[in-house]
């Protein structure tokens, strides 16, 4: 039983569909080179060391394929796919199930940052590494006392020759306990307003001074890493963008990839589909209560994937990008996913604690915060979208 049925691929691929050439070759590839090892690792996460190995193999066979970043100029390993051509990618690789690059973060969203500010030795050093998997990145902005405020970050950068010194803590680093490298944000003006004294360096992980912990979630897994810096010396030629002007780097960083909010409402989508199907056969079913939290969860998925076709549609007809998309999206999504793993318990009873049900009513509980926060996501909907006062 599904609420949400896959599409066959003749549907998806009509003749008034942008994309359709570049959804047919994507498919193609997948199914030639898609393996069930691939397929079960992408299923498991990264966590384990053999999981992440299997899937860095997998990246590098992307990449080489020039499907790891569509969206990237060619010159770097891309396509320069268009945003119809970027929301095929994720629809395709959502429906085959296919995991994409283990430098989540770094491909996305630093890589657009180091190709908008970075030198040439910096695009030439980085940017093919990251592609590959070849070299890990975390992304350092969150500090124990600076989290969805990121301007209020601490960290401190003294310029002192050609050299930056680093003191200072961040927390929540995404692949923290992989990562080889890091996008870090420091304040090297203590004095000036809290959005202008920031800067973006590119370290390596290496160095000296540095110590990284992992944080480890109630899921068990060790996703996230807190680093702390101690008389840490960075060249200053890492210094991404001009001295003081991190936060204009921090909103590229931020802003870029604008066919990933996507991937939120295909993940739901799937989760959906995976309860329904387990769930086939309970009386729970047949609860008027449970399917009306059934069929709130497929509105608010209903609402995202609406929201973003629309929002793709208008930046296809060259019109500005919506300021709340992200927000808009994130909100939902973190609601609905909590949402959903509390109906899979009230479904399938007892045996939604345990197993991958088990796993995602854990990991579900940080959807709320992760990414930004619940309350700031609607501080941004009410005055970027809506345009109430701060």
């Amino acid at each position: 039983m599904t609420l949400l049925e896959d599409a066959p691929v003749s549907a998806q691929i009509e003749a008034d569909d942008p994309a359709a050439e570049f959804r047919s070759e994507l498919g193609a590839w997948l199914r030639a080179n898609l393996t069930p090892e691939v397929l079960a690792a992408g299923s498991q996460g990264f966590e384990a060391t053999d999981q992440f190995d299997t899937l860095r193999d997998w990246n590098r066979k992307l990449a080489d394929a020039g499907w790891a970043a569509p969206a990237w100029p060619m010159e770097w390993g891309g396509r320069e796919a268009t945003i119809y051509e970027q929301l095929a990618w994720h629809e395709e690789m959502a429906r085959f199930h296919a995991p994409g690059p283990v430098n989540v973060i770094g491909v996305a969203n630093i890589a657009p940052a180091i190709m908008a500010f970075g030198t040439e030795e910096m695009k030439q050093s980085f940017l093919k590494p990251m592609l590959r998997g070849d070299e890990i990145w975390s992304q350092g902005m969150s500090e124990p006392n600076a989290g969805s405020d990121l301007a209020s970050l601490q960290t401190r950068a003294v310029l002192d020759g050609d050299d930056f010194i680093i003191n200072g803590q961040k927390i929540w680093n995404s692949l923290g306990t992989y990562a080889d490298r890091c996008q870090l944000y420091v304040r090297t003006d203590p004095d000036a307003p809290k959005h202008k004294g920031i800067s973006c360096l590119l370290i390596d992980l290496n160095t000296p001074g540095i110590e990284i912990r992992g944080l480890k979630t109630m899921t068990g897994e060790i996703p996230f890493a807190e680093i702390f810096f101690t008389d840490v010396r960075v060249p200053a030629s890492r210094l991404l963008g001009e001295l003081n002007k991190g936060w204009h780097v921090a909103m590229t960083t931020l802003s870029y990839e604008r066919a990933g909010v996507a991937r939120m409402h295909l993940g739901l989508t799937d989760t959906l589909n995976e309860l329904l199907t387990d769930a086939e056969g309970r009386s729970e079913l047949e609860d008027p209560v449970i399917r009306q939290r059934i069929m709130e969860i497929y509105s608010n998925i209903a609402v995202m994937r609406y929201t973003t076709d629309r929002e793709f549609a208008a930046l296809g007809a060259g019109k500005e990008p919506s300021a709340s998309l992200g927000a808009t999206c994130k909100l939902l999504w973190s609601q609905t996913s909590q949402a959903l793993a509390e109906l899979a318990v009230d479904v399938m009873g007892y045996g939604a604690l345990q197993g991958s049900w088990g796993h995602r009513l854990l990991g579900a509980q940080s959807n709320t915060i992760a990414g930004g926060t619940t309350n700031i996501n609607k501080n941004i909907l009410a005055e970027h979208g809506l345009g109430l006062p701060r």
